[in-house]
């Protein structure tokens, strides 16, 4: 199976993206994981683009057709979303290949419910579908700094593992349901 993952953050000590890098290696068997270096590169979203997309949008779009699953973690700023995450799945409003693509959403902060509400229901709104059993707060910020530590941090990578394994597990109950026929990457 493959999952692709989002950092809603561009900073270069991002817990979020340290978050992803940390689930790369705890994946399961049978599971590879990707994150997409190239949410900053994207142009901000316009309709008018959208028939000649630029070279980014369409290498984001090909990575998320691609994709099993997706694995989305972004901060909270000012009660919302990151404006990088937003453009991001701009991209993907009237893209078929994400309708129905699961997803789910890791909250690096318990405080930061504002956003994963906001996030969730901008997911729900374009037809994600939100495997929310493996939808999780892990509560990293102010508890650890990088991924070597989340990897050390016994209770985080627990976490990490069990949204993995959830969330792997719906791909396949889903893929069984469905009588989909696409191969276990």
């Amino acid at each position: 199976m493959k999952i692709l993952g989002l950092s809603g953050s561009l900073r270069a000590a991002s817990i979020n993206s340290a978050l992803l890098r940390a689930a790369v290696r705890l994946a399961p068997p049978g599971v590879s994981i990707s994150i997409f270096d190239g949410l900053g590169a994207l142009q901000l979203f316009n309709p008018d683009d959208e028939a000649a997309p630029a070279a980014a949008v369409i290498r984001f779009r090909q990575q998320v057709a691609e994709a099993d699953a997706l694995l989305i973690a972004s901060p909270e700023y000012a009660h919302g979303v990151t404006g990088t995450i937003k453009n991001a799945l701009d991209w993907l409003v009237s893209f078929e290949a994400f309708a129905y693509k699961p997803v789910a959403v890791l909250n690096a902060s318990p405080r930061a419910h504002h956003a994963d509400a906001a996030l969730r229901e901008t997911l729900r709104t374009m037809a994600a579908d939100i495997v929310e059993s493996a939808s999780l707060t892990i509560p990293l910020l102010g508890s650890v700094s990088d991924e070597e530590e989340i990897l050390n941090a016994p209770p985080q990578a627990a976490l990490i593992r069990q949204a993995l394994a959830v969330l792997y597990e719906q791909v396949i109950v889903k893929r069984t349901v469905t009588g989909a026929s696409f191969p276990l990457r």
